[in-house]
């Protein structure tokens, strides 16, 4: 279904509407979501029939009990919480003093050992401005993508190949390594590593962006892929029950000890380059400029 929400002419959404609409959808009850605004049951009832109306369209199955939402609700909610997150992200940065380097900077990341050195700089940086406040989101790449896009983040750390026409970057001097997490009781653990006619009528879970294609040297939907995943842990769950293996980085997941798990890498050895990157003429916040210069000297980058 295609989702289009048209205005009537001359009309705006108001960012306070949308933070009504977003309480009624998370706390799924007028009453409970009225208490949490501060504001009267009546009053916002009404708000939210004429946020309906305004929209033409049905954002809620109002139950005896329940309220939830319609599939244009749903749709709504999802851009009502990026507009206003963008919101409060802007207005945060206007209220930022010239003279002190504080505020808040927004970091998006796929699961890389990356992480480490990112750590490393935002630390350094902690120690200078302890004023400075730090917001990790995970995802894959397209999530990192979607919102580094969007203004939601002011950087992306991602693993592999990046559009460079949209992104100024940094590439990390360090690199992740592809191999298989399997059981340590499955017939392929006895092996030292994973070469590519391996993995032929294995069940697999894989990432949704795969860069194997090359790896391989055949095409890469000749794989048993059973599932996707967009976070190894939870894969790894699925891998312990028996599901299959999964297709990963290394160092994401602790495989020694008592782990039931075990990591084997590709031979040949396959890598993935890491990039930090940003939108191509980004204008940052002091806090977001002062991390920049410091992940630049950690990388010993003039």
């Amino acid at each position: 279904m295609r989702h289009t929400i048209k205005q009537k002419e001359g009309e705006t959404m108001e960012l306070r509407v949308l933070r009504y609409f977003l309480a009624v959808a998370r706390e799924e009850n007028i009453t409970a979501a009225a208490e949490s605004l501060h504001v009267t049951q009546p009053t916002l009832s009404k708000q939210l029939m004429d946020l309906e109306v305004q929209l033409g369209k049905t954002l809620f199955l109002r139950g005896k009990r329940k309220i939830t939402l319609t599939e244009e609700g749903m749709f709504l909610r999802k851009r009502a919480q990026e507009i206003v997150d963008l919101a409060d992200k802007t207005e945060a940065e206007l209220m930022t003093s010239d003279d002190v380097v504080e505020g808040n900077i927004y970091i998006g990341a796929g699961e890389t050992q990356g992480v480490h050195l990112i750590a490393k700089a935002i630390k350094t940086l902690h120690n200078r401005y302890p004023n400075i406040r730090y917001h990790l989101f995970s995802g894959n790449g397209e999530d990192v993508s979607e919102r580094l896009d969007k203004g939601l983040i002011d950087f992306g750390l991602f693993v592999g190949n990046i559009e460079s026409k949209k992104y100024d970057y940094l590439k990390l001097p360090m690199a992740d390594t592809w191999g298989l997490l399997v059981r340590k009781d499955d017939p392929l653990a006895k092996l030292e590593c994973i070469k590519p006619n391996d993995l032929l009528n294995v069940r697999l879970l894989s990432s949704k962006k795969n860069e194997l294609s090359g790896w391989l040297g055949y095409e890469f939907e000749k794989l048993h892929i059973v599932g996707t995943y967009n976070l190894i842990y939870n894969a790894s769950l699925m891998v312990e029950e028996g599901m299959g293996a999964a297709l990963c980085l290394d160092g994401l997941l602790n495989t020694s000890g008592n782990s039931n798990l075990c990591f084997l890498p590709f031979e040949p050895v396959l890598t993935a380059e890491l990039k930090i990157a940003w939108k191509k003429y980004q204008v940052f916040t002091k806090a977001a400029q002062k991390f920049l210069e410091v992940l630049q000297n950690t990388l010993h980058i003039n």
